[in-house]
């Protein structure tokens, strides 16, 4: 009898505690006079979202799994935001589901989400120009691009943003959204040689000829400049002070175009001085008229 009692008392406070733990799973959260949730409302969402996550993931690795490192690495980061939006919708779907009134939610929410929007405008705007960047294959890393007068070798390419290292090993971070309002240059996207040129002016008189083949054996003598295609010098103007030349010639690694300039003009300068042919400067004569009184 004893024991009959003690099955009873035992059933009554399990009933007890299970209409407790029902109880507190109903109770319901009021976020505004519109909007509530209950408790078992908010674990049925964290659990959604865990599974969600979860079969993404899978979809993921089986999309990833025979595709190249490379591009392997460019369908996470569009995938990753892609997850976003999944989770949005299924948020929403979740909502209505345990009775959330999601109407009430986007009337609460409206004029928050058109300030974030507004806010996180140029944020879009970089996030839709990477999409199209790495849909279009526009740069790549190890690219040298110009863009708004600065140069850089593209050391990663992100969703956002395109790091890049300078000829003076600056970091430089380009926002993508600078891609659709300003010239992108990509100097190695036709293959890595690029053409460079040095221009220099010398004084009326001189033997145009002469010129000419000095700026060739200059080129010549330089062990960054490309033999093929050969150097070529182009007699460019008639300037106001100067016969006006350009040296044309061809690198192999235009990122570090400027030292083999320098060594050219360096050059330059040493046989146009052995071959007696100045580099005028401009001249301009002042004259002054006196008014007699």
């Amino acid at each position: 009898m004893i024991q009959k009692l003690k099955e009873i008392e035992e059933t009554v406070k399990e009933s007890t505690v299970w209409s407790d733990i029902l109880e507190f799973l109903n109770t319901d959260l009021s976020i505004s006079k519109d909007i509530s949730i209950s408790v078992k409302g908010i674990i049925m969402v964290i659990v959604v979202v865990f599974l969600t996550s979860i079969l993404l993931n899978l979809i993921r690795r089986m999309l990833t799994k025979r595709l190249p490192n490379d591009d392997k690495t460019k369908f996470k980061i569009l995938f990753g935001y892609g997850k976003w939006i999944v989770y949005l919708i299924i948020l929403l779907i979740t909502f209505n589901v345990i009775g959330v009134n999601v109407t009430a939610v986007f009337a609460a929410s409206a004029a928050l989400l058109i300030g974030v929007g507004l806010a996180l405008q140029t944020l879009f705007q970089d996030i839709i120009a990477g999409v199209l960047i790495l849909i279009d294959q526009t740069i790549h890393v190890g690219d040298i691009i110009e863009i708004d007068g600065k140069v850089g070798r593209v050391d990663e390419v992100k969703l956002r943003t395109t790091r890049a290292v300078t000829i003076d090993n600056k970091v430089l971070i380009i926002p993508h959204h600078l891609y659709l309002t300003n010239s992108l240059y990509n100097w190695t996207q036709n293959g890595s040689t690029t053409r460079e040129s040095v221009v220099v002016g010398v004084a009326y008189g001189s033997d145009v000829q002469l010129v000419k083949e000095l700026l060739l054996r200059a080129a010549d003598g330089h062990d960054l400049i490309l033999k093929h295609p050969a150097p070529y010098v182009f007699f460019t103007n008639f300037g106001d002070s100067a016969l006006e030349f350009k040296l044309v010639f061809t690198l192999n690694d235009s990122f570090q175009g400027a030292i083999p300039k320098s060594d050219l003009r360096f050059e330059i300068d040493k046989l146009f001085r052995e071959n007696n042919i100045s580099i005028p400067f401009p001249q301009r004569d002042v004259h002054i008229i006196s008014k007699q009184e």
